[in-house]
């Protein structure tokens, strides 16, 4: 029996899942966060703090107290300069390549520059 109603109740419970919420008595239209002024700086700077200090794990050392684990300057410049001339020869390519144009098809092999 009592399996049995048990039953039913998470039967209603489960059906009221699925009707439509209608206001009811005690519902406040007006909160005390309408009082509070937006403070748009506050905000930004909220906002900017979390990604200047995650990216500080981008500078990581790997045990060598150096940037990116490379104890040799020289090497990380080099490292700098060819990931920039690699990016330099990309956007020399496509640098002004329309984005309105999306690829959703076939590939056109008859387009040349």
């Amino acid at each position: 029996m009592m399996k049995t109603i048990f039953a039913l109740l998470a039967l209603f419970a489960s059906a009221s899942a699925f009707v439509t919420p209608t206001t009811a008595f005690g519902v406040a239209k007006v909160s005390a966060l309408n009082a509070v002024k937006p403070q748009t700086v506050v905000a930004a700077i909220a906002g900017a703090v979390p990604a200047i200090l995650s990216s500080t794990a981008a500078i990581a050392t790997d045990g060598t107290n150096e940037w990116f684990g490379v104890d040799d300057t020289r090497l990380l410049a080099v490292l700098f300069v060819v990931h920039w001339a690699i990016l330099g020869l990309w956007l020399q390519q496509y640098g002004d390549y329309d984005e309105e144009e999306d690829f959703f098809g076939e590939i056109d092999y008859t387009k040349s520059k």
